[in-house]
């Protein structure tokens, strides 16, 4: 099964250190070492933050901001590509071009960000739709797609399962209100609705879950179906 694993950078890197990674190392691992051909994307989480906030006091205008922030999710791509090692290609495909060749050539691409005004979840989707993928998985800081924004509605009621239209619908309305934190953003569920890929969305935090939600379809988070797709990949009966 051909799946892109999309993980954010504050769950990969929370901060600058080398446990998560190296978890996150160990479950791609197995996951290859069994046969799963793998894409992942990373993303830039609280360092970029940092930069980007400091950066924007400096002067720097929005693309600037954008590539800095770029910059960033390679540099946290480069600390799984070290926990990888022979496994990963040697540095972050900058292209989705780039990273369906390490595929075929049998590597692990460990991509960040593309371009200036695009996130990493719309790489990790257009990423996906690219190389003809099974599955994407988003391992998140949130533990799946709710009704309303659980930062801020107390009430708010997660979903098991949800198709990629009601999904663009959802995250529209959360995008609408600024600073909402939407599980994923509008453009990514739009390539998601258009590309027909079945979709997870779950906590990150474990990478043992992350795994576990790749082989078997078992995880507490919410799955995104397509329309007209109601039957689970065959691996997932195993």
């Amino acid at each position: 099964m051909k799946t892109v694993v999309s993980i954010g950078g504050s769950v990969l890197v929370p901060s600058v250190g080398p446990e998560r990674v190296r978890a996150y190392a160990d479950a791609i691992e197995s996951l290859d070492a069994d046969g799963y051909t793998l894409g992942t994307v990373v993303g830039g989480g609280p360092t970029a933050r940092e930069y980007i906030e400091a950066a924007r006091d400096l002067g720097a205008n929005e693309i600037e901001l954008d590539q800095l922030g770029i910059e960033v999710t390679r540099l946290n791509g480069r600390l799984l590509i070290a926990a990888l090692d022979e496994r990963a290609a040697p540095t972050p495909p900058e292209s989705y071009e780039t990273g369906r060749e390490a595929i075929r050539r049998g590597d692990i691409p460990v991509m960040g960000g593309t371009v200036a005004g695009q996130t990493t979840d719309a790489v990790s989707a257009a990423f996906a739709e690219y190389v003809n993928a099974d599955l994407l998985v988003y391992a998140t800081s949130v533990d799946g797609v709710y009704d309303a924004d659980p930062g801020e509605d107390p009430d708010a009621a997660k979903f098991s399962e949800i198709t990629a239209d009601e999904l663009v619908g959802l995250i529209a309305d959360l995008e609408m209100d600024a600073g909402s934190n939407a599980p994923v953003d509008l453009l990514a569920a739009k390539i998601v609705q258009r590309s027909g890929i079945r979709t997870v969305v779950l906590d990150g935090t474990d990478p043992e879950a992350v795994e576990r939600a790749v082989r078997t379809g078992d995880h507490d988070g919410t799955d995104v179906v397509p329309e007209g797709l109601s039957e689970p990949p065959a691996e997932w009966s195993h």
